[in-house]
């Protein structure tokens, strides 16, 4: 995405008319073209993530990172069993800390968004999936979203048994060259299929 520039800045809504709550007009029409999002929507986000920072520090939110404990206090992730993988896939930090730029929170808030396709909300949710992060879905990491996915406290938890069997079942509906792993395109193709199975990315995007 485009840096912050220092043109003429439009405020966000329900700012306080301080430097803190401006964005650039020029980035504003950058983030309009590589977003889902409305201009409303994304001075709404420069807002939000303006406030996750201390408050001398918001007149320069654009060049900042916000941490990873503070990112996890939205409404959307306080409760999201994915919420360590969401920071993780969505954040460019070089220091592996998951902590967020403006950028990183506006293509997070990008792909929540329900204007996002199908293609991309299943490619990150397919990100999110992969615990360990090597491009396919092992089984490691389908015990990993079941656990996610059903809570893992000793009443949710399913018996070994019950664990392997519905494993196998994703694995026969889902591996279509039987390697043993989901690849991207398989999870795709079983999303494409299966409307039941996209709309239950809601809990995670």
């Amino acid at each position: 995405m485009a840096a912050a520039v220092t043109c003429e800045a439009e405020a966000a809504p329900g700012g306080m008319g301080g430097a803190g709550s401006l964005l650039p007009r020029e980035a504003l029409r950058e983030y309009q073209e590589l977003t889902f999002l409305s201009k409303q929507e994304i001075l709404l986000a420069y807002k939000r993530f303006s406030e996750l920072l201390p408050k001398e520090q918001r007149e320069n939110a654009c060049s900042l990172r916000v941490p990873k404990s503070r990112i996890l206090t939205l409404p959307e992730l306080r409760a999201n069993p994915f919420q360590h993988r969401i920071c993780r896939v969505f954040s460019t930090s070089e220091e592996g800390d998951d902590s967020m730029s403006f950028e990183d929170f506006l293509d997070m808030l990008s792909v929540f968004s329900d204007s996002a396709t199908s293609d991309i909300k299943s490619h990150y949710a397919f990100r999110i999936f992969d615990f360990d992060d090597d491009g396919t879905l092992d089984r490691k990491d389908l015990e990993k979203l079941v656990n996610c996915l059903t809570g893992q406290g000793e009443e949710a938890s399913l018996s070994n048994a019950e664990m392997e069997q519905l494993i196998q079942n994703i694995l026969e509906e889902s591996d279509i060259d039987k390697d043993g792993t989901i690849n991207l395109s398989e999870f795709q193709h079983v999303v494409s299929r299966s409307p039941d199975f996209a709309s239950s990315f809601k809990i995670v995007l």
